[in-house]
């Protein structure tokens, strides 16, 4: 284990500094510091390992937290990442954007702050990548089987790599410009710069993954095109239909998803053009939807000039400690001060969108909203609450609803189940031979983690399929018995 008294001699958590808010929004970069690996050893020091190392259930991938922590306590930096890499194709992309529901499992967290795993694994990578340790691993034998993955986000990545280092001929499809999925365009750059992305693919092209962009499945290629070229598709896509907010104005110029929004941001700082045409300079701008993709329209807002930034969240402000029905080791939902948050704006709880408002051009001018209070049947609005908000920018981060359907899905005929996801056996085999999913495509959308263990375990599945008998491939998910229906 790391020190035996660490826990007791380390009290608190200490994390990498954040760069002052007046100068990180002036540019796009990442918010954090470089670590102090001083720091990083003394706070890996503070893992006990448990009896029960509850961070591994926490964690979706089954990271071998303790052994890394052990290792980077005793300044094996390389080993450190070879532990971390067992289990984990990106931890550059987790370390970064994962909401760590490892820490929440984290036994310390008990009665004393848990330890800092998430920077911990992001300091072994960054460091295995500074020493050069993160090299190509091309198969040695190849098997002549070929294996199409559609999306390229953190699912698709993941059994892209899986698949191509048992063996396989894998070609990745994504119908943007550039690989990455969210990862490229819905992740602003100053959660995580795009050169660890690119970095990363790099070494996956050296081991001999193809990645075509710039296809859509179901339009540029049909799927029987795909299934006659391929012994294997798996489907990686994610959960690409967003929720929308059918409110009257909604039509107006200036309401958009936070899917359109973001994506333009990214591509101004990939150089494909100097301003957005969605921009937030100058202009008044509320957020609806009070999480992650809400937080990163907010950041994102602040670095464009924004008059004011408002966040709307229709959910009671969350409390500040794990609340009792949420004991350890659960995954808590608590008030939480992002760093976009920490950079300005307000956020407003138990509040609803009744109506959007326009001027005489067809732009949206204001918006009008009303308090809500909770009940048995939903939400009711507060009487005499009702006001306007002014808006010259309204983006709608409400989440996701599932996967597109037209196009590949409908094309295909794979089966869905009551949410609109597609339905997945214990291998991740769908009800159309040969066809494989992953990812929010059949979980719904979920966490990075979440996408990167069902790719990994999705590939597992695949190369069983192809091989006709058992895997060398880890499963980050056991395979269950899960039956092929839509119940």
């Amino acid at each position: 284990m790391a020190d035996p008294k660490g826990f007791l001699k380390i009290t608190e958590r200490e994390l990498p500094a954040r760069r002052p808010v007046d100068v990180r929004i002036q540019d796009w970069r990442e918010v954090y510091e470089e670590a102090d690996r001083g720091t990083v050893v003394k706070q890996a020091s503070r893992c006990m390992d448990c009896g029960i190392p509850f961070c591994h259930n926490g964690c979706p991938l089954g990271n071998l937290i303790p052994e890394w922590n052990d290792l980077v306590y005793r300044h094996d930096w390389g080993e450190a990442i070879e532990r971390l890499h067992a289990t984990n194709n990106f931890p550059e992309f987790t370390g970064r954007l994962c909401p760590a529901p490892c820490e929440s499992a984290c036994v310390l967290g008990i009665n004393q702050p848990a330890v800092t795993i998430k920077n911990v694994e992001n300091s072994i990578i960054d460091r295995a990548w500074e020493e050069g340790w993160v090299r190509p691993q091309p198969p040695e034998v190849r098997t002549g089987k070929k294996v199409a993955v559609v999306g390229s986000g953190p699912a698709g990545l993941a059994a892209a790599q899986q698949l191509t280092r048992a063996g396989h001929e894998v070609t990745v499809y994504e119908r943007a410009d550039r690989i990455g999925g969210l990862l490229r365009y819905g992740i602003p750059e100053f959660k995580m710069e795009k050169r660890h992305i690119d970095r990363r693919l790099g070494q996956m092209r050296a081991e001999g993954t193809a990645f075509r962009t710039g296809v859509n499945v179901g339009v540029d290629i049909t799927v029987e095109e795909l299934r006659a070229g391929y012994d294997a598709v798996l489907l990686a896509g994610g959960a690409t239909a967003w929720r929308d907010l059918p409110v009257t104005g909604r039509e107006l110029d200036g309401v958009h998803q936070a899917m359109e929004y973001l994506p333009q941001a990214n591509r101004v700082q990939e150089g494909d053009y100097e301003t957005p045409a969605i921009n937030a300079e100058g202009k008044h701008v509320i957020v609806i939807g009070g999480g992650d993709t809400g937080a990163d329209c907010v950041g994102t807002a602040h670095r464009q000039g924004a008059l004011s930034v408002t966040q709307l969240e229709i959910m009671p402000k969350p409390p500040r400690e794990r609340p009792g029905n949420q004991p350890w080791p659960t995954m808590p939902m608590v008030y939480k001060v992002s760093t976009a948050h920490e950079e300005g704006g307000e956020r407003l709880y138990s509040v609803n969108t009744v109506e959007f408002l326009g001027d005489d051009q067809g732009r949206v001018r204001a918006l009008k909203l009303v308090d809500v209070e909770r009940t048995d049947s939903g939400f009711e609005p507060v009487p005499g609450s009702e006001r306007e908000i002014p808006a010259g920018l309204v983006t709608l981060a409400m989440g996701f609803v599932g996967p597109q359907k037209a196009g590949m899905i409908e094309e295909l005929g794979v089966e869905l189940d009551g949410r609109g996801n597609v339905v997945r056996d214990g291998d991740y085999a769908t009800t159309v031979e040969g066809v494989f999913c992953a990812g929010d495509m059949g979980r719904g959308q979920s966490l990075i983690v979440w996408a990167i263990a069902e790719g990994r375990s999705a590939a597992a599945g695949v190369d069983r399929y192809l091989s006709g008998q058992g895997t060398s491939l880890p499963t980050s998910i056991p395979p269950t018995e899960r039956p092929l229906t839509a119940s």
